[in-house]
């Protein structure tokens, strides 16, 4: 957690009341609730609603599961919240860097936005009709950053004519700015806020059906108010290391292939935060251990599913066959993380690396 939310949460706990109580504490916390559901839409310049809820999985779970619209289209390298709400939805293919319709793109580097080139739109219309050839409502699930690569899909470069647009946006907000969507999850853990809030973003609330109880009748359940005064906090704290972690990841990408490792989507615009990387001939379940022994916490894919360490669905979504996929490891970059770490991190690839060789 950042400092700035950890004082606020520490605060607001020391004063804490219902925001739906009637007394003149329950008033008084209601009126810090709005006032923080304003500041967060002002920090990331959204100007449609927020609705609170406990992360950006809860978030997932009543945006596409209450949503208005015929049938859901998404694809194959979400995150588990996404595919678990989902098991019917037709998975649109991504190409072997991770980008839906092989969208061409120019090397991404440390540039966390680089320039891309739209889809054809005559490709894209033909997957959003339906078997008789004509458009229904769709909703198009779509993530922003994918959460084991850091892959940046390029949202605002779908034709998506009247498509509902899902993103998303566990990973990049707070750290880019938020796509041209309908609706948005987000998760305050991810930009330095607390565990346990989040948000579903949305242009309009007549997107989704109603469920009755707090949060204008669209979630039930007291809101975190500590909690969200923390997210609210973390939004507005500076973020500018996101530009160190760019750097940092560069010459981490470059250290790692130098030695025989290999860089996941190198060539794809990659969010700073995130990278993965693969040391053949050795288990990522081996190279875990071996870093955690170093003080090092990395992870296997996504942190919600890496300690079962099975194979991952977004590797084999972009070709990767099950033996290679097994042997990456997903490494992240914070606020906090320095030069240091990284020839700490370096230090302990580079002997693996030989051992595994041998």
């Amino acid at each position: 957690m950042l400092p700035e939310a950890r004082a606020a949460m520490v605060e607001a706990l020391a004063r804490w009341a219902n925001p739906s109580s009637p007394h003149a504490d329950g008033r008084a916390a209601r009126a810090e609730l709005e006032d923080a559901r304003s500041r967060i839409a002002a920090a990331l310049d959204w100007p449609g609603h927020v609705i609170f809820t406990s992360g950006a999985s809860e978030a997932i779970a009543i945006g596409l599961g209450r949503a208005k619209a015929g049938r859901i289209v998404t694809s194959p390298v979400e995150h588990d919240s996404v595919l678990r709400v989902t098991p019917g939805a037709e998975r649109l293919e991504v190409d072997g860097e991770g980008i839906l319709f092989s969208l061409r793109h120019p090397r991404a580097g440390g540039d966390p936005s680089p320039a891309l080139f739209p889809a054809a739109a005559s490709e894209m219309d033909s997957r959003l009709r339906g078997n008789d050839g004509n458009k229904e409502k769709i909703l198009l699930a779509i993530q922003h950053v994918n959460n084991e690569t850091g892959v940046i899909q390029p949202l605002d470069a779908f034709p998506r004519d009247d498509a509902i647009l899902f993103a998303d946006c566990a990973q990049s907000a707070g750290k880019l700015p938020l796509p041209d969507a309908d609706m948005i999850a987000i998760s305050a853990h991810k930009f330095g806020g607390p565990p346990g809030v989040g948000a579903l973003l949305l242009r309009d609330l007549a997107l989704i059906e109603p469920s009755g109880g707090q949060e204008q009748g669209y979630r039930m359940g007291t809101e975190n108010l500590p909690g969200i005064l923390a997210m609210a906090a973390a939004l507005e704290a500076r973020s500018e290391w996101i530009s160190t972690a760019a750097d940092l990841r560069v010459r981490l990408d470059a250290a790692v292939e130098a030695v025989g490792g290999e860089v996941v989507a190198r060539d794809a615009p990659r969010i700073p935060s995130i990278a993965s990387y693969r040391m053949p001939g050795l288990s990522a379940r081996a190279q875990l251990i071996q870093f955690d022994l170093a003080g090092i916490s990395v992870s296997a894919g996504s942190a919600c599913s890496s300690g079962s360490l099975k194979p991952s669905h977004v590797l084999s979504a972009m070709g990767w066959d099950e033996a290679a996929a097994g042997e990456v490891v997903r490494v992240s970059f914070g606020p906090q993380t320095g030069e240091a770490d990284i020839d700490r991190f370096l230090s302990s690839w580079t002997a693996m690396a030989e051992r595994a060789r041998r």
